[in-house]
């Protein structure tokens, strides 16, 4: 993994120099996240593999529809080095590259139930005084949870939820 994101660090810092000159960091990080899952899904890494697949079959296949020349180019450039399967980590390494030029963080909310939009917003507020920066939260649902929320953004992650708490009494009962 480690080795992946060596490789994949060069590629990223190169793409994200290329969108921020053209002011297109958004546009280029949802063309590389296209690209990405395109990679990863076992279908299509089978077929990059393939000696047949040119360079203009590969790129049309993994760029988006309203990619730009120069995205289009970037992804020649990825397989002519053979470097696509490095895709997902060059679209992980460019996100934190722009959410740092961005000053944002991006936090993940998991909770047993769907949140209200009141109770995002402040979860919201909370993180952006804590961070000092704009917050963008993506949110997930997951029942096991029982009740409470997990929040997950970047180093820190704060467990409030009602499984995590059961957990930590457990802990400290046993000890």
């Amino acid at each position: 993994m480690s080795q992946a994101l060596t490789l994949a660090r060069p590629y990223a810092r190169a793409a994200f120099a290329i969108a921020r000159e053209t002011s297109a960091l958004p546009t280029w990080s949802n063309a590389l996240a296209f690209a990405a899952r395109m990679a990863a899904d076992p279908q299509v890494a089978g077929l990059l593999g393939n000696p047949r697949l040119t360079r203009v079959d590969t790129v049309t296949l993994l760029a988006p529809d309203a990619a730009s020349e120069t995205f289009a180019e970037f992804l020649a450039l990825l397989f002519d080095n053979r470097r696509l399967a490095l895709l997902p980590e060059i679209a992980g390494l460019f996100d934190e590259l722009r959410f740092e030029a961005e000053r944002t963080v991006k936090a993940r909310v998991t909770s047993a139930v769907v949140l209200p939009t009141a109770e995002l917003d402040t979860i919201k507020a909370a993180l952006k005084r804590r961070f000092g920066r704009e917050v963008e939260v993506e949110t997930a649902v997951d029942a096991a949870l029982i009740g409470g929320a997990i929040i997950d953004a970047g180093d820190v992650v704060i467990d409030g939820s009602l499984k995590g708490k059961l957990a930590r009494l457990q802990a400290a009962l046993s000890h």
